[in-house]
């Protein structure tokens, strides 16, 4: 049973990493997979796999060109969750996620985390468990909260300083961000976070600035513990 009771608008911070601390993004194709899945499964209605969800589309638009009418089960597809930041990176993700109905975060963080296990152990041979039990989760309960945390998340790679690393891994990192300081299409709803700032330069300002102080408070704890 959950401490954390996810309540309809409600916003919570939802993370796990691979089991062992095992890498799940091993390549470009594991990490747009799972991007994908992230959107596709975000709907009520089950979709079946998404291979049989690209299947369906395809039919759909097939019957647009021709101006045949439209299946109403393709009309806008009402949401499990609204996503507010997000970071992947090669063993671990973050998102921060705001409930729109009811157990929207449960389902579909089932149904990502079951329709990722199946596609990553059936593609490298393997069984069992892909991530390190269930989903942890959050509730995000100010706004000063969820400001900082949207940096966090959003630099997340920079807080553990993978593009020391180079391309081989700055390459396996996908984040929110981009869409935040580019002001760029993608699955975030931002205003919650933008709508509190003058310009997305004062809100990169401040996520950078965020930042800085939670690496430095890292450093102070990693002295105090050694």
């Amino acid at each position: 049973m959950r401490k954390v009771k996810f309540i309809n608008e409600g916003y919570y911070h939802i993370y796990n990493r691979g089991v062992d601390k095992r890498t799940i993004f091993q390549n470009i194709d594991d990490l747009m997979r799972f991007y994908q899945s992230i959107q596709e499964f975000n709907v009520i209605e089950p979709i079946g796999s998404i291979y049989e969800n690209f299947l369906f589309k395809a039919r759909i638009e097939k019957e647009k060109k021709f101006g045949h009418s439209v299946s109403k089960l393709f009309s806008e597809k009402e949401k499990l969750v609204d996503f507010i930041c997000y970071n992947l990176l090669p063993n671990h993700y973050h998102f921060i996620l705001k409930q729109v109905v009811d157990k929207g975060i449960e389902k579909f963080m089932h149904k990502v985390g079951m329709g990722y296990a199946k596609y990553f152990n059936t593609k490298n041979k393997r069984s069992g468990s892909l991530f390190q039990g269930k989903f942890k989760a959050i509730h995000i309960d100010s706004n000063e909260y969820l400001l900082h945390l949207s940096a966090y998340i959003n630099l997340n790679h920079r807080v553990h300083n993978l593009e020391k690393f180079g391309h081989r891994v700055s390459k396996l990192l996908k984040s929110s961000w981009e869409e935040y300081i580019n002001n760029g299409k993608g699955i975030c709803d931002k205003k919650i976070i933008l709508d509190q700032f003058e310009s997305i330069l004062d809100y990169k300002k401040f996520a950078e600035e965020s930042l800085n102080g939670i690496k430095e408070r890292k450093e102070i704890e990693k002295f105090i513990l050694e």
